[in-house]
């Protein structure tokens, strides 16, 4: 399992210095239970295709998606790495290695499915443990909303769970699309506030220092900024 996590972080470190040609590079987890449709929401998101036939994750796999964020007069460039889980439980031990490095948290349940909107408080839970905080940003995600007909978790379940744990709730489609975007755009929105006030957070600060993903931070009296090192001067349109 070492070696497997050894050879999926170097892949990405290759990955992601190669070109380094964004602002800001942010690194989001999908988790849920299996079958939830946590893979095909994401291949919606990044592909804007759905896939038909059931796709189970085996360990841990990853899409990637550019957009720019305009917050305070400024607009910024985001690199996105999505990272899909495995929602088994014996792949539990190998997907939460990655818990601490991630920034952020689409929570995904299955409206149509009563025990994986249960499950959702044990997700929490693994989170609080997990995670490079105890309270992490987190979008929570009810798919198949598609599926009226078939669905069985109410709005009032929903509003309640969300209410006591103070999570934003979007309901969305993997299969049509719907609210996608707008769920992964939110809580694009609530990191990126907390990289806007990093300084005062020293958790958050920690984890994007220390973070092998992301390119070297200069921490200035606003905005946690992209600089250069002190032995290269800065350079213009550099895709290096």
């Amino acid at each position: 399992m070492d070696a497997a996590l050894k050879d999926i972080s170097w892949s990405v470190n290759r990955m992601t210095t190669a070109n380094i040609d964004y602002d800001y590079l942010l690194k989001f987890l999908v988790l849920g239970d299996s079958g939830v449709g946590k893979t095909c929401l994401l291949y919606q998101y990044t592909d804007g295709r759905f896939h038909t036939q059931f796709i189970s994750t085996v360990g841990i796999d990853f899409r990637e998606k550019r957009l720019v964020y305009s917050s305070r007069g400024r607009r910024h460039r985001i690199h996105l790495q999505i990272w899909d889980t495995a929602g088994q439980e014996r792949f539990r031990s190998l997907t939460t290695a990655f818990y601490r490095d991630a920034m952020g948290f689409l929570l995904i349940f299955d409206l149509t499915s009563q025990k994986s909107f249960l499950e959702i408080t044990n997700w929490l839970e693994q989170l609080r443990m997990h995670a490079y905080t105890e309270d992490p940003d987190v979008v929570l995600c009810g798919n198949k909303c598609d599926l009226l007909q078939l669905r069985v978790v109410s709005r009032e379940q929903v509003a309640a769970l969300a209410q006591r744990y103070r999570l934003p709730y979007i309901e969305t489609s993997a299969c049509t699309g719907a609210n996608i975007q707008q769920a992964v755009e939110l809580l694009v929105g609530r990191v990126m506030e907390r990289i806007e006030n990093a300084v005062s957070n020293r958790d958050f600060t920690l984890l994007m220092a220390q973070s092998r993903r992301l390119p070297n931070l200069a921490y200035g009296p606003e905005l946690v900024r992209l600089h250069q090192p002190s032995d290269n001067p800065p350079r213009r349109n550099c895709n290096c």
